[in-house]
């Protein structure tokens, strides 16, 4: 009981009085490439909705927040406060449509152009023909691509962190963490190789998916596709456990 307690107590305390003067600050400054990690790989929704000095602010927040709810900083501390930096930003892109009206509707010709294509080849079509059809260039094909990864993204990144205690097998003593690692693991399982490697990159490495790109050596577009269907496939095994 009285580890229990104690345990309460430290992840619970009292905001008032637990720094001294200029101690809160220092810690701030400590933890600062902390928010930065996490905003790089949150970087495909910064130009959609927010800046990404506003992201960095708003992390910067979510990092106080930590600090405050936490206190003094030990070994535990990172993956808390990962969790709260990455909260506060999704929070605050979910406040907005961070998909623009032209985004969302170049989507809906992809889509339409891929399933009419599908019914018309009677198989896959391949990217070049999907751009062709739906009347997009290269840029704007990619520029969708990006788009999509990045709604992929942050629809996982929901699922991990908005309630750790609403996905069965995460204890709540977990809710300080930033993923479930037996989770994670058994998530990766279902993925082949290529969409396994992006997702650990990109979640226990904290890579941003162009650092991805140039360690698998294939193009951004290809990072974003390869993101996408790794993530859509571990989404779906999440959400079933």
């Amino acid at each position: 009981m009285a580890t229990s307690d104690a345990r309460a107590a430290r992840t619970y305390p009292d905001p008032s009085g637990i720094f001294a003067p200029g101690e809160e600050q220092r810690w701030l400054l400590r933890y600062l490439p902390l928010v930065k990690r996490i905003v790089n790989q949150l970087s495909l929704q910064a130009t959609q909705a927010l800046a990404r000095e506003d992201m960095e602010q708003i992390g910067l927040l979510g990092l106080l927040e930590a600090l405050r709810r936490y206190g003094v900083p030990d070994e535990q501390f990172g993956r808390f406060a990962a969790l709260r930096v990455r909260g506060a930003i999704l929070d605050e892109l979910r406040r907005q449509d961070w998909r623009p009206r032209p985004v969302r509707q170049c989507a809906h010709r992809v889509r339409d152009a891929e399933r009419a294509l599908r019914k018309c080849l009677g198989r896959v079509p391949r990217d070049e023909e999907i751009r062709v059809s739906a009347g997009l260039d290269e840029a704007q094909y990619q520029d969708h691509l990006r788009a999509e990864a990045a709604e992929a993204l942050h629809s996982l990144d929901e699922l991990l962190a908005s309630d750790p205690g609403a996905l069965p097998g995460v204890s709540q003593d977990f809710a300080a963490g930033l993923l479930d690692e037996r989770l994670l693991s058994q998530a990766l399982a279902v993925l082949d190789e290529r969409e396994r490697r992006v997702l650990s990159l990109y979640y226990q490495h904290e890579m941003s998916l162009r650092e991805i790109g140039l360690v698998l050596e294939v193009s951004d577009a290809r990072v974003c596709q390869l993101c996408k269907q790794a993530i859509n496939k571990a989404a779906a095994f999440l959400s079933t456990q």
